[in-house]
């Protein structure tokens, strides 16, 4: 017994075992269990893992029947974009980790809560916005970096001055969404301190359904204009093709996207009544064979009900955020060293945003990979649909110029960052087909 103090008693395995059954019976955690396997199990079943992509001798042959010069155009344009993204991304995730795995990011909480009398919602709304935009702003200048490279390679048409507005409503839309986000969370611990994160869990996937459904319709008029397509043989094909296809879609509409760059793509996005194709403008100068083809892509989307699947899994894995928020908040020794003293703290904001910038980084792979999955189900699709594998090749190889793709990136870089197969692949699959 040194300075007359009696040893604790040791450890013993029935103890720690107790312990172990003891942290397994919170309700928080049984919850992360259920809907990580859930999520698990939806992924499992609804995401198209059966396709493949080509193997690498087919894909290396797809390269080879492309231009030369356009093939190391497109690998010239991607390199001179990684540093600046790749440091970027670096310093967004080094910001939000210094802020909040330090007592300072709970110090600017409390300052922003200060001039309203240190009111939760002021700290909860204002602090933890402003702890979120100190990690967004510090990437402006790569931000401007890449936009002088978009002009100095022809890819973008916007001025200054327009870049900046759609840079100012981006931000906007961030700053509205982590508002209300940040509003309820913390609103939710004061008037359900020990099942917040129940009703977090159910609202955060409410939150995520109504934001796809409305998200065309009140994001996306935000950045663009909408038309719908005119009429014409081309519309008429599209309409003719759509109902062939099962799919309803009542407008196909056209995005002023000319404004802004000089890439060309089309897109489904919406739920139900707001579900929408749409196509860039610049992709109507391309010959109507290739516009049917991009479409006939998106009706795979939609014909497979991807964005409904998309839409599921990121409502259950925000559901599963928020649960895992309540299950990391009893690290009570973690939260002391931050600045905070209670996960139900306003000022532990700047905490949560830390560990949800640090997952979704470590989450991008796969990500990225079930998106992958259902672009080649959609590729897969436009080929079946058309009939025409021929066009499919030249669309892509039109796509891969126009924009400036880079056909083959490294593997590794494609692995984690690409949402959608590379053009080797896309080719090589059409090829395929049309043996």
């Amino acid at each position: 017994m040194p300075n007359g103090r009696p040893h604790p008693p040791p450890v013993t395995w029935a103890d720690q075992n107790t312990l172990m059954a003891s942290t397994f019976r919170h309700p928080a955690t049984v919850a992360l269990i259920v809907l990580l396997a859930l999520l698990t199990v939806v992924a499992l079943f609804l995401v198209p893992w059966s396709v493949q992509a080509p193997d690498r001798t087919a894909q290396e042959a797809a390269v080879a029947s492309l231009s030369p010069d356009m093939v190391a155009a497109g690998k010239e344009f991607a390199a001179s974009l990684r540093p600046g993204s790749y440091i970027a991304m670096a310093l967004n995730l080094l910001v939000a980790l210094l802020l909040g795995l330090s007592p300072v990011g709970a110090r600017i909480i409390e300052w922003c809560g200060r001039p309203f009398g240190g009111h939760w919602l002021a700290e909860a709304v204002i602090g933890g916005v402003t702890v979120l935009m100190a990690a967004q702003l510090i990437t402006l200048p790569f931000s401007a970096w890449r936009y002088t490279l978009l002009v100095e390679y022809g890819m973008s048409n916007q001025t200054w001055g327009a870049w900046a507005v759609t840079v100012a409503k981006s931000y906007g839309v961030t700053i509205v969404t982590a508002a209300i986000m940040l509003a309820g969370l913390y609103g939710l611990m004061r008037v359900a301190p020990r099942l917040w994160w129940a009703f977090a869990a159910i609202g955060g996937a409410l939150l995520v359904i109504v934001m796809s459904a409305v998200y065309p319709l009140v994001v996306e008029p935000l950045f663009s204009d909408f038309t719908p397509m005119a009429d014409g043989p081309l519309r008429t094909e599209l309409m003719e093709m759509a109902e062939r296809d099962g799919v309803p879609v009542t407008e196909v509409l056209v995005s002023d996207a000319s404004v802004r760059t000089n890439a060309v793509n089309a897109y489904v996005s919406g739920l139900g009544p707001t579900r929408r194709i749409v196509v860039y403008d610049n992709l109507l100068a391309s010959p109507d064979d290739e516009v049917v083809s991009v479409v006939a892509h998106e009706l795979g989307h939609a014909k497979a009900g991807d964005v409904w699947i998309g839409t599921g899994l990121g409502a259950i894995a925000v559901a599963a955020a928020a649960v895992g928020i309540a299950v990391v908040g009893g690290a009570g020794g973690l939260l002391r060293r931050v600045g905070v003293d209670d996960i139900t703290s306003p000022r532990s904001a700047a905490f949560l945003l830390a560990v949800v910038a640090l997952v979704g980084l470590l989450a991008t792979p796969v990500q990225n990979l079930v998106s992958r999955q259902m672009e080649m189900r959609a590729d897969e699709h436009a080929v079946e649909l058309t009939g025409d594998p021929d066009t499919f090749i030249r669309m892509q190889t039109s796509l891969a110029e126009k924009n400036l793709s880079d056909v083959d990136p490294p593997r590794l870089l494609h692995w984690w960052f690409g949402s959608h197969p590379s053009t080797a692949e896309r080719i090589a699959m059409a090829e395929e087909a049309r043996s």
